[in-house]
């Protein structure tokens, strides 16, 4: 079973929703180059939304259409990086940004204010890595296509411990039945794996 399978059974099957390979044709024309595949067909699905509460992508036809994102985004992205080199700092954002050469392309971001970019390194998309901008102290690079990613993202959401997203200190003054209140809302604890569309 492919990555993407995989995320779209953890996920669920997304609403039905028409798809035009054309949708993609000005978004790929300004990148110079075809998006991962694999992006493409989670987007043509799903559409714009979030991913498990927390991973917001963006399709070319969405609410938020992902072509004025990733510019606006890479326009920001490439300032900070040319601040950051004036003042001899390039560690923190060691990569330039489309429409530079080799530069990351921005595809979305999640809710604790990281942004997520595709790694152009290999003529073929599908070879293209993730980068992530973590929090704008660094960057972190996933050796893999953008399904296993945010499939990867998913299961992790999924694999934590039942009073994750509360304060250690709060837990002391909360009594055992309002704990077990918040996880049963889903306030805190794992996340359950689902698509929400914007």
């Amino acid at each position: 079973m492919s990555s993407l399978d995989e995320l779209r059974a953890l996920l669920g099957e997304p609403a039905s929703r028409q798809s035009n390979p054309d949708d993609w044709t000005e978004v790929e024309r300004h990148v110079g180059s075809a998006l991962p595949g694999d992006f493409k067909a989670f987007l043509d699905a799903y559409g714009t939304g979030v991913i498990s509460g927390e991973l917001v992508v963006f399709h070319p036809c969405g609410t938020s259409p992902l072509l004025d994102r990733m510019r606006k985004t890479n326009e920001v992205f490439a300032e900070r990086r040319a601040r950051a080199l004036s003042n001899g700092d390039s560690e923190h954002i060691p990569y330039p940004f489309h429409p530079e050469s080799g530069g990351l392309i921005s595809w979305g971001y999640d809710y604790s204010g990281d942004e997520h970019f595709f790694l152009p390194c290999d003529s073929d998309p599908s070879r293209w890595k993730i980068v992530t901008m973590a929090h704008e102290e660094g960057c972190q690079t996933f050796d893999g296509p953008f399904s296993s990613f945010a499939l990867a993202f998913v299961r992790r959401l999924l694999d934590v411990d039942r009073y994750h997203g509360i304060e250690p200190e709060a837990l002391e003054f909360l009594e055992p039945e309002d704990l077990e209140e918040l996880v049963a809302s889903g306030e805190i604890g794992p996340v359950q794996p689902g698509f929400e569309p914007a």
